[in-house]
């Protein structure tokens, strides 16, 4: 359906890929993983058709339509709603517009009743008598008010604007649909109806995304922009990067026998096939991993950050009490009534309709903000570590990175190499680590943050969206670097798999109260009882 034909991009000396040849079918999500700086969204560009190859070429069945989600907030402004939702299909937009201005005429002809004719005949073979009801439909599932509809896009606010233009992407079942970070500022129920529809999905799906569980979900096959190419494989994420770190430690095993790699890799695929039919994916997709070559599959050469959080003082047994904690914003309630009781080891994760108040609530927690309402109490031996969701505040001098992460240290703990080490830990090295401060990347300021976390040696991490700007492998790093934590955690995520595989306990706070759950995240998804809570919890 599309393809991709000796494709070669060079900037200057630097190539990003080579020679790519890859063939995008029917009925499959791909999802385009690599480093940062690796090309994933100017790979989706040239497939696309927005930028050209260095040599190469990208060819299309005839006939078919693509769709590609625009990430301009501001085009459609003065255009409503519902409007840019249906311009997501041009030719029934084109149509629609042809119509109108026909039947405005004021001296009508013969000629423009043939005319409207033909239009109203192709109208009606593309159900244009439905796109409006289509188009709201699409826009309620994303979460868009009915109200909204029909207000200009410059009315909205960007989050809802990103919606918007998700619903003017797959309106109208495109036959490829090409989609760059789709589930950026979605909340849950909104990514979870993206999966839901993108499972029904019967067409092409090329999708580059941060968010594993989503790419867990909805990908059949991965593709890895590495080694300067392009590598297709078979199966949803997770099972690539347990695939491709088997496979590293294959090779670092050099005596091993290639039939005991063989051997151990068919093994790995079947426990995979096996764990996948638990999953919500389709059993046909299930199948596609039988079908894995097991030669096909290679170690990456992915550099993942050596996250270690280590506490210089173990924690007694008083951690943090919060009694009757509430918090307004001009006048408006956050959350109130907030009581709680940290365990020791306790990793909980805090849930809102409104970012915002988990947000204030951590703001509290460290004195950045004063409490409506209410009190709390450290244990005596607790040593708290914060990452704010903002941290611009930390990056306004022209510092390098050593001098940077020095101003953290204790007096003892100042010299060079030290700090170094802990900045090759977050993959800056050599002359990186002189790099001035103001001018890093937003992934490249979440790391220095996280550095200074572990510098700290806290025992209780206050965590306000950590995996934010981060790549796959920096998040990957840091779940797996909460999940080892033998502290105390206090976090908000938006990445599924991220609070599922850390959380013990989930903690939903809103203006009318909170709910206090000890279970992971995906029991408290299914739990019918806390659904009820939920609803009368924002009722």
């Amino acid at each position: 359906m599309l393809a991709a034909t000796n494709l070669s991009l060079q900037f200057g000396k630097r190539v990003l890929f080579d020679e790519v040849n890859i063939n995008f079918t029917g009925g499959n999500c791909y999802g385009v993983i690599g480093a940062n700086g690796a090309g994933k969204s100017t790979f989706l560009k040239i497939l696309s058709g927005e930028i050209d190859p260095t040599r190469g070429s990208v060819s299309m069945e005839p006939g078919k339509r693509m769709a590609v989600l625009r990430q301009s907030h501001f085009e459609f402004d003065e255009v409503p709603v519902i409007d840019t939702v249906i311009r997501g299909h041009s030719r029934l937009w084109n149509i629609m517009q042809a119509k109108d201005a026909i039947y405005a005429k004021p001296d009508f002809s013969e000629a423009d009743g043939v005319r409207a004719s033909e239009l109203e005949a192709d109208f009606a073979e593309m159900d244009g008598w439905n796109a409006q009801s289509d188009a709201a439909a699409l826009l309620s599932g994303l979460g868009i008010a009915e109200t909204d509809h029909f207000k200009l896009m410059k009315e909205l606010s960007g989050n809802q604007k990103v919606r918007v233009l998700l619903a003017q992407a797959i309106f109208g079942n495109p036959d490829i649909l090409i989609l760059d970070e789709p589930t950026n500022d979605l909340d849950l129920q909104t990514i979870t109806w993206l999966e839901d529809f993108l499972l029904e999905f019967k067409n092409t799906v090329i999708v580059v995304s941060h968010d594993r569980h989503f790419l867990d979900t909805v990908c059949t096959h991965i593709v890895d922009i590495d080694f300067k190419q392009v590598r297709l494989y078979t199966g949803n994420y997770s099972f690539w990067y347990q695939s491709s770190q088997l496979a590293l430690q294959q090779r670092s095993a050099a005596n091993k026998k290639a039939e005991d790699k063989k051997k151990e890799l068919q093994e790995f695929i079947a426990r995979f096939s096996a764990n996948a039919s638990k999953s919500r994916q389709a059993t046909s997709r299930r199948k596609l991993l039988e079908k894995i070559n097991v030669d096909d599959i290679q170690a990456s050469t992915r550099r993942y950050p050596a996250i270690i959080f280590q506490q210089k003082r173990t924690a007694g047994d008083q951690i943090l009490q919060i009694e009757n904690l509430g918090y307004s914003l001009n006048g408006t309630p956050l959350f109130q009534g907030l009581d709680l009781f940290v365990n020791k080891g306790d990793k909980i994760a805090f849930l809102s309709n409104e970012s915002i108040a988990i947000t204030s609530l951590f703001q509290i927690l460290v004195g950045e903000q004063k409490p409506a309402t209410g009190e709390f109490r450290f244990g005596q031996t607790i040593t708290p570590a914060y990452l704010p969701v903002n941290n611009e505040s930390f990056f306004q001098s022209d510092d390098n990175l050593v001098d940077w992460l020095r101003q953290f240290a204790e007096d003892e703990n100042k010299d060079e190499v030290y700090i170094r080490g802990f900045l090759g830990k977050m993959l800056f090295s050599g002359e990186e680590v002189f790099k001035k401060c103001s001018v890093l990347s937003g992934g490249e300021k979440v790391r220095c943050m996280t550095a200074r976390m572990m510098l700290a040696g806290a025992n209780l991490l206050i965590l306000d969206e950590p995996t934010n700007h981060l790549d796959l492998e920096s998040i990957q790093a840091f779940n797996n670097a909460l999940k080892d934590f033998p502290g105390t955690v206090l976090f908000a995520s938006h990445d599924h798999e991220f609070v599922n595989t850390v959380a013990n306990r989930i903690v939903e706070i809103s203006p009318n109260g909170f709910i206090d759950k000890l279970m992971t995240y995906d029991e408290y998804i299914e739990s019918e009882k806390v659904a009820q809570q939920k609803e009368a919890l924002y009722a």
